[in-house]
């Protein structure tokens, strides 16, 4: 969404684009899990009396919008990419299908995880916490608007506290909104690290990776 208040600005999708290139030359395997958030929020369309489950398969399908962005700027820069939804649109992009998965990973190419579960009722934090123990991943990625998990929201309050290390269980009690439940309780019973990191600076994902950068991590 970039700057602006709705839908996909190409300038920032680029920037993520160039940012998971430098990230893949670090010889590192990824897969990605996209939200639509910037299109439609199924949990927001329910609160105004939407039904859940057809408000959630909304938020689904916009997360594949995203996803076909994210892959035409991706291969722009000719990196190799594969689509894969949890909700089969076999005309778009490839059904996910855990195997297939990991063998174009091990190829060098970038998966994008498109439908969150593809069921209604869970959010993408929980696909990607899924997909995360699916494919073996060994660590989470939580790009967001800010540098970490603060105690409260840094934009709202300044004397909110980061939190530069905090456990599951930490997590859960203190009832931190960055990550929903489901998706942390996956996360702890896999034992897969979360780190969360703002994507607005340039090269984030590799200087996280590098730990030269700000983060949060979950563990």
């Amino acid at each position: 969404m970039g700057k602006t208040n709705y839908g996909i600005e190409i300038k920032t999708v680029d920037l993520i684009a160039k940012n998971l290139k430098l990230f893949l030359k670090l010889n590192v395997e990824i897969c990605i899990v996209i939200g639509g958030g910037n299109i439609f929020r199924g949990l927001a369309a329910s609160a105004k009396g939407m039904e859940r489950a057809n408000a959630d398969y909304m938020g689904m399908l916009a997360t594949v919008l995203n996803s076909l962005a994210l892959q035409h700027a991706l291969e722009k820069l000719n990196v190799h990419t594969r689509v894969m939804s949890a909700i089969p649109i076999q005309s778009v992009c490839e059904t996910y299908i855990r195997r297939r998965a990991i063998r174009h990973m091990q190829k060098g190419r970038v998966v994008i995880c498109a439908a969150g579960t593809g069921n209604p009722y869970f959010s993408t934090d929980t696909a990607a916490s899924l997909r995360a123990a699916e494919l073996e991943c060994n660590y989470i990625y939580k790009a967001t608007q800010v540098d970490g998990i603060y105690t409260k929201d840094p934009k709202k309050y300044s004397k909110a506290k980061k939190l530069d290390t905090i456990s599951y269980q930490q997590y859960l009690s203190k009832n931190l909104k960055v990550m929903d439940t489901a998706a942390i309780t996956v996360a702890r019973e896999n034992k897969i690290p979360i780190r969360v990191f703002s994507i607005l600076q340039s090269n984030s994902f590799a200087k996280v990776y590098k730990k030269k950068s700000g983060f949060s991590e979950i563990s």
